[in-house]
């Protein structure tokens, strides 16, 4: 499409192509007077995931397993209609589906390594919760039989 703000990068060098988008327009509900009865301005935006090329394999997989529960038949799809204008509509949902790609497509975090506790540290606390217990028994009334 022309005049878009430019190629919406998912990650690094690597970013959507747009002839692959799919656009679909219908009328906005919601208030706006005589103009939201005449025109097009909800947008919806589909990618067909499991067919695309500009994706790297590893990042494709991951994509479709991440996304499993939106994709309807391999294709991702975005709805705007926010603004008033179609062409924001149309910059919203691109940016919408580069920013849901990029989550999918990112790395699993790094591992957790469990770290010990030092032990100077547990036998400060337990000697502490026994001062505290001491404390404690002291303010107790004393059998005064």
């Amino acid at each position: 499409m022309e005049g878009m703000s430019g190629p919406h990068v998912i990650r690094g060098s690597f970013s959507l192509p747009e002839a692959e988008f799919v656009w679909r327009f219908s009328r906005s509900s919601g208030p706006g007077g005589q103009h939201v009865n005449t025109t097009d301005t909800a947008v919806e935006l589909r990618f067909d995931l499991a067919r695309t090329e500009a994706l790297p394999e590893v990042w494709k997989q991951r994509a479709l397993e991440r996304l499993a529960g939106r994709l309807s038949g391999g294709v991702v799809t975005v709805r705007a209609s926010e603004h008033r204008s179609q062409w924001r509509n149309r910059e919203t949902a691109a940016v919408r589906l580069a920013a849901l790609l990029a989550e999918a497509t990112a790395p699993p975090p790094r591992p957790r390594r469990p770290t010990r506790i030092p032990r100077g540290i547990n036998e400060r606390r337990l000697r502490e919760k026994k001062e505290r217990s001491q404390t404690k028994r002291g303010r107790s009334p004393k059998n005064w039989d």
